[in-house]
């Protein structure tokens, strides 16, 4: 007999709210959290209105690399999204723009 798969920790959704639309990630985000998403809304980055990471305890690298795809995609297209982060995230977000190399 198997044991139950465990279930996920963590959450990213796309809601579509009055202020537009927001990606939300909450919990501990693991790679298979984003590897869900990204089997659901695709690879690229979606067009997001802001970023919210409030409830974020714990992000995986392919979290933090979601993240960043959508605020540099936000950026290269001239768009401004509102981030709402966790001292966590603040954490990460600040190493992570450090450890990524720029455009090219």
């Amino acid at each position: 007999m198997s044991a139950a798969p465990r279930p996920p920790r963590g959450v990213v959704r796309l809601l579509n709210t009055s202020g537009g639309r927001v990606l939300c990630l909450a919990g501990e985000v693991d790679a298979g959290t984003v590897d869900s998403f990204r089997r659901t809304y695709g690879p690229e980055p979606m067009p997001v209105d802001a970023i919210d990471t409030g409830s974020v305890t714990h992000l995986s690298m392919p979290a933090l690399d979601l993240v960043l795809d959508h605020l540099d995609a936000a950026q290269r297209a001239g768009r401004t999204v509102r981030v709402r982060r966790s001292p966590t995230v603040e954490r990460l977000l600040a190493e992570g723009s450090r450890l990524r190399p720029g455009p090219t």
